[in-house]
């Protein structure tokens, strides 16, 4: 406890739980909805946390691969109570999600084949796809400034889309691109929200910032042997189970696949789950198998509907590949282990990423090179997510989709008398409401649902 709360201004961890077990409860809406709720909590109502210091952990994370609004919630709680408060923040931010979650996996396995479930689906595969292609407006709106920017994100969507280039390379060369373009033109690749009014306002009405001021928070002062400390700790705690589950299992298991899989994801996936989608599509769709591109829409269509972050999407990948490859196991059995394992080598390098570079904010953020490579970065990722909206368009609206390569340049072409006109509609739809009428994603999924029932049932 004294660790954790040194200081009397400070909220109790008893305070501190509950504040986070109500933002894990209700952070519906993807990374933008969570952000905007912790924005209300931390910065509005509880008054921890001013504006400033809030779009600085928001820049910071946004540097790093992985969900960004869970990184940003162990932050905040790091910030506070340091490493326990940290660890409160990310388990609850993410702890609702995985057991709603992990239900409905068992659910959907169990029961996919009846006709309700097939119903059900019809329509919220439908509802994801215009989900994913707003996702591409509002990312580019807000990351597209410039000429510069668009030539990145074009690359990133030709290279992917034609030539089938990995995620990881991309990015890659992105940030390599920010890094060179910032040191000929410095504001060139610089994110837009680097400079916003609001980062400007007082920081004296703040607890964080107060605590800052009077230096009672002498946990954030950089420290090299406390880094490494951390770094070594996280990385057993991460790394562990793979090494122990190959060692008993070999290479070829399922779990060790898996295991591997999601651990390499979870360092080289920036952008948050949607451009997670696009190489999870390459990999566990075309590579093991684990499960069709439409599972992939409805796996996505289970993660908006639950709280957390949409990454979760991989522990029902996760759950889907251990099912249909259990071994000795129980089917069911070998899900939910695959689900746990893949959720936890996936969240625990989150907590890492903060406890050990978190100390290090004021220094990246003085780096104009940083802000280069991130703003490149963000162009590349809106890229990418496009891909994410054709693949899934193709795959969503037709029934067939032919595969053609000419020299090194793929095309994906579809058979166009197996279009899905109800389905079709159904995205056009959702896409009108969400962007028109600014409708929330619960009452879009909905509604695609109760229509695509309706639709599914007319037409068979």
């Amino acid at each position: 406890m004294t660790e954790s709360n040194p200081n009397p201004d400070c909220p109790s961890l008893r305070e501190a739980f509950f504040v986070w077990m109500k933002i894990g409860l209700l952070s519906f809406g993807g990374p933008a909805g969570q952000i905007a709720l912790m924005h209300r909590v931390l910065v509005e109502e509880k008054r921890w946390i001013s504006e400033a210091r809030f779009l600085h952990a928001l820049n910071y994370v946004m540097l790093l691969p992985g969900p960004e609004a869970q990184q940003l919630a162990i932050y905040a709680g790091w910030l506070l109570h340091r490493r326990t408060g940290g660890l409160i923040a990310g388990i609850l931010f993410v702890l609702p999600g995985a057991i709603v979650m992990l239900v409905l996996s068992v659910l959907y396995a169990g029961f996919r084949d009846l006709s309700l479930v097939e119903a059900f689906f019809f329509g919220i595969k439908a509802a994801v796809l215009a989900i994913v292609v707003q996702a591409v407006i509002r990312l580019g709106h807000r990351a597209i400034s410039n000429s510069a920017m668009l030539a990145i994100a074009a690359f990133s969507f030709a290279g992917i889309f034609f030539f089938t280039i990995p995620f990881q390379l991309i990015i890659m060369v992105a940030a390599l691109t920010g890094l060179v373009g910032s040191c000929l033109t410095p504001t060139l690749f610089e994110p837009g929200d680097r400079k916003s009014p609001a980062a400007q306002t007082t920081i004296k009405k703040y607890l964080v910032d107060r605590l800052l001021e009077s230096g009672k928070l002498t946990h954030i002062k950089p420290s090299l042997p406390r880094a490494l400390r951390v770094c070594l700790a996280c990385l057993v705690l991460w790394l562990s189970p793979v090494f122990f589950i190959g060692g008993v299992l070999g290479p070829d298991h399922v779990f060790t696949q898996e295991g591997v899989f999601f651990s390499k994801m979870a360092v080289v996936t920036f952008g948050g789950a949607y451009a997670v989608l696009a190489y999870v599509a390459q990999q566990a769709v075309d590579l093991y198998g684990w499960l069709t591109p439409g599972e992939m829409l409805n796996g996505l269509g289970l993660a908006e509907t639950t709280p957390g972050p949409l990454i979760m999407v991989v522990q029902y990948v996760g759950f889907l590949g251990a099912f249909r490859n259990p071994g000795p196991l129980d089917p069911f059995v070998a899900g939910a282990l695959g689900a746990l394992l893949t959720t936890w080598v996936t969240f625990v390098p989150c907590f890492l990423w903060i406890f050990a570079g978190a100390p290090y904010i004021e220094v990246l953020r003085d780096k104009s090179l940083l802000n280069g490579a991130l703003g490149a970065i963000t162009a590349a990722v809106v890229g990418v997510v496009l891909y994410v909206a054709v693949w899934f368009g193709l795959n969503v609206c037709f029934a067939d989709i032919r595969e053609v390569w000419i020299g090194q340049v793929r095309l994906l072409i579809p058979e166009w008398g197996t279009v899905e006109p109800a389905v079709l509609i159904i995205t056009i739809m959702s896409l009108f409401v969400t962007l028109k009428y600014k409708v929330g994603i619960l009452p879009v999924l909905a509604s695609a649902a109760v229509i695509g029932m309706a639709c599914f049932y007319g037409i068979r």
